[in-house]
This record gives C-alpha cells, structure tokens and sequence, in this order.
C-alpha cells in the first residue's frame, strides 16, 4: 500500500502541493488527473525523492529510503534511453540499478520482449528501433525487476490503439501480481476503463478521491440517452432538461438537473409506446474532470 499523508512542496513561495492525503491499496490502480501545472509531477518526484517535501510517504508502512528503490518501477513522461546502447545493454544497465544481474536479466528480457511484442533483437541499437518500439524498452526497463510500486507518468502517449490495449493487459496483469499502481493520463477513458480509484489534484490540492463509480455515482445520475423519433423543440421544452445534443449514436443526450425526473420524463417522451433506448446514466469521468475544472455544466 501507498500511503501519502499531509504532502506538502513549496518552490520559493509558491505552494504546488497542499496537505495531500490518501491511500493507495495493493493489488489495485490509481488514476491521478489533474489539468497541467495541478502537482502530478511534482508528487511523483517527491514519492521518488527527487525532490525535498514536508509530510510523510510510505510503502507497506515503511518509509522510501534510498535503500527501497528497488521497490519502484517508474515510467517518466520524458522518455530516456541511451541511443548508441544496444537493448540488452540498456535494460541491463538499469537493471542493474534495481539489483538484477546479467543472468536474471538474460532470462527475463526475451520474455518481456515477446510480451509486449517488440519488434526488434536484444543486439540492436536503441537509436533503430522506432519510436513505439523504444516506449516499450523504456516500460521493460520500468517493470522487469518486478516492483511493488509502479509510476507511469503519460505511459499511453504517442501509442497507437493496438499498442495501448496491449500496455493495458500489462499493467493489469501487473495488479494482479498484486502491485500498486499509479499513473497519470489526460485521456480519461483510460482512466475510467483501467482503475479502480480516481485521484484529481487542482491547484494542489485533492478534489476528487475515491472508486470509479463511487465517485461518477456522487455526481447523479442526470445523463440520460434517448432513441426516439422526437423532434429536438419537443425535448428541449420538457421540464429538467439543461441541454440537448444529438451523438454519433444517433441518440439524444439530455443533461439533467435532477436525476429523480427520470420516470416523468420517460412518459413525456414515449407516450406508452416503446422506445429503443431509454438510458439514464451518471457522467462520465471525462465529463466530472471538466466539471471539476469549471468547463462543463
């Protein structure tokens, strides 16, 4: 478990971590978000000791002294492999850093290499491999030593969608092996598809803190999507109703100011005849960070 207790940073005058508090069990996912310059990066180096703080951090109830490093698997956002190094060279070199020896890392690396399916040998040069395939040099190196904690700063970005699925079942198969694990990620269906807790810093400070659903449950269920054949001037002057827009789907999404409206406005809307959708649903993670932020309604 990582525990973060009244975290607090200052740079000069300026404070970009407030008092954080809040846990992060083992064996599950944490999704931090928070609008740039909100303290993501700052609280991951400070959970790595790049930086001084005030406050209290522990893993397993233990401090994380210098000595405990080998206990951290981390992801930078700026990713930083040696080009002229060959891929067994580079693993090994920071495998090495966490423990490993040359024997383990000879067993393991073709595993990895195959797992997440790098096109490239152990003899080539970090500088031929492309961009994607360097990305997943850079998460062996991350995960190879098998660590109990994991900090994946932006780990999806610049993948493709074939490459992000397959660092998805990674890092899942990671909670499994019973990891904590906490990354950062603007895209929140990510966010909402892979964790099971939600972190949102603003101004250095936690606003959001809890489950997936726990948190979207928080906000009621006042999205409601409708298939019907129903002019959009019938809908828009139906009591509740905030706003209206037409999806992709081909179904009408109708934001809600009270969740509880939903029966009365399923009579308005079928008359007693059958509708093909009638879904009322809470917002989506992406829809609460904008509403946290003070972009979304």
């Amino acid at each position: 478990m990582l525990s973060i207790s009244q975290l607090s940073k200052h740079y000069g005058e300026k404070e970009v971590l407030k008092g954080l508090s809040f846990e992060i069990p083992s064996g599950s996912i944490c999704g931090l978000v928070g609008k740039n310059g909100a303290g993501k990066t700052t609280l991951f180096h400070s959970i790595l000791r790049f930086v001084n703080y005030e406050g209290e951090i522990l893993l397993d109830g233990k401090s994380l002294t210098v000595d405990r490093y080998r206990d951290i698997g981390y992801l930078p956002e700026e990713r930083s492999l040696m080009p002229k190094l060959t891929v067994f060279e580079q693993v090994r070199y920071l495998a090495s850093l966490k423990g490993m020896t040359s024997k383990e890392v000879s067993e393991k690396l073709p595993i990895w290499m195959e797992k997440l399916e790098v096109k490239g040998k152990l003899t080539d040069k970090i500088k031929s491999l492309s961009k994607g395939n360097q990305q997943k040099v850079q998460l062996i190196i991350t995960l190879i030593h098998e660590p109990s904690l994991i900090i994946l700063d932006e780990p999806f970005s610049g993948l493709d969608p074939v490459n992000t699925g397959l660092l998805k079942r990674v890092i899942l198969t990671e909670k499994e092996r019973g990891a904590t694990i906490i990354f950062s990620d603007h895209v929140m269906t990510n966010v909402e598809e892979l964790c099971d807790q939600l972190v949102m810093i603003q101004d250095g400070d936690v606003v959001l803190n809890g489950g997936i659903q726990e948190i979207r449950r928080q906000f009621g269920k006042t999205r409601l999507f409708v298939s019907a054949d129903v002019p959009r001037e019938r809908l828009e002057g139906l009591p509740h109703v905030l706003s209206i827009q037409m999806t992709n789907q081909d179904k009408w999404r109708l934001v809600l100011d009270d969740e509880g409206a939903g029966p009365e406005l399923f009579q308005a809307i079928s008359g007693g005849s059958y509708l093909a959708t009638f879904d009322q649903q809470a917002p989506t993670i992406d829809e609460i960070f904008k509403i946290k932020s003070g972009v979304a309604e």
